[in-house]
Formats: C-alpha cells, structure tokens, sequence
C-alpha cells in the first residue's frame, strides 16, 4: 500500500518540540546566560544586565516559584536583583544636589 504525500502520518507533527519543551537544556542555558549577564553587571551597565539576568533566571526556572529550581537561575535571578538595586543606589548617588552643570 502506498501512502500519498497528503495525508499527516502523524497526529500532531507540529506539537511542542525541543524548542518550547519545559526541561531540557534551554533552561539550562537561560540560567548560565543569566549568571553571566549578572556578574557582567557588576562591572559594566548594571542597570541593563541586571534586568536581563532577572529575565533569564525567572524563565529557566519555569516562570514559576515552586517546585525545584535550579541553582544557576536563582543565583542569576538574586544576583540581577542585587546588581538593579546597586546600580539604582549608584545612578540616585551620582545625580545629588551638587553635580548638576547648572
């Protein structure tokens, strides 16, 4: 019997791959992506790379705060809550009373 090339040999061909998958290594990534953007921030553009490893760090731990959760996406994720709030403190500091051109 031959199979036409119209007919889906399976159900759902385009079903969630490894792309959108909720384990796997792309969480894994999200979480290093994040370490790093953190302590690059600690050094350079805070106040962007803090946020961005707070984004990462919540996405590979699954947009959620319960179950288990790896250990490089809290430590992303508290170190871009560290690195926002310093590089908030630091920017508030630089622009007192005294430092404007007029």
């Amino acid at each position: 019997m031959m199979t036409s090339f119209g007919q889906q040999s399976r159900t759902h061909p385009r079903s969630r791959g490894r792309t959108w998958s909720r384990t796997g290594p792309d969480r894994a990534t999200l979480g290093i992506v994040g370490v790093v953007c953190a302590v690059a921030g600690f050094f350079t553009l805070g106040i962007l790379l803090g946020p961005a490893a707070m984004v990462c760090g919540w996405l590979a731990m699954g947009r959620s705060w319960a179950g288990s959760r790896p250990v490089p996406a809290v430590v992303a994720f508290a170190l871009g809550a560290i690195d926002t709030l310093l590089a908030i403190v630091w920017l508030a500091g630089s622009a007192g009373m005294n430092n404007g051109l007029l």
